[in-house]
């Protein structure tokens, strides 16, 4: 039996990892659902809550929403939200903004998490 060399091995790999990991807005919008809809709205406008809206959330400054009650902690963090800076955030808010108002806990499972963050970059 020929070997398939270390290239293809790779290959193959790369492949199904990129297909088996790929992020999904529709269950990203599951996610969000279970664990964010108490606080927040995914529109600009619409009933306060007591997170801000993430519309719009990538690429804005934490911290900037006009009108919005934000703690110290989370208007002096600089952070311009990313799908990278959203991941550790999501994971683990207080550890990323010692400070913060949020509440909640954190989204502990990567796939729910890169899921997430998918459904967040599509709120225009």
């Amino acid at each position: 039996m020929k070997s398939m060399g270390f290239s293809a091995v790779g290959l193959f790999l790369t492949l199904t990892a990129n297909t088996a990991f790929a992020a999904d807005p529709a269950e990203g919008e599951k996610v969000f659902r279970r664990f964010c809809t108490a606080c927040h709205i995914t529109t600009a406008e619409g009933p306060k809550r007591l997170g801000p809206p993430l519309a719009g959330i990538v690429g804005r400054k934490s911290g900037t929403i006009e009108g919005f009650r934000y703690s110290e902690a989370n208007k002096n963090a600089s952070i311009t939200w990313s799908a990278q800076t959203l991941d550790p955030y999501l994971k683990d808010p207080k550890a990323v903004i010692p400070g913060t108002i949020m509440a909640f806990a954190g989204v502990k499972k990567d796939d729910e998490r890169e899921n997430l963050i998918s459904y967040l970059q599509t709120l225009k």
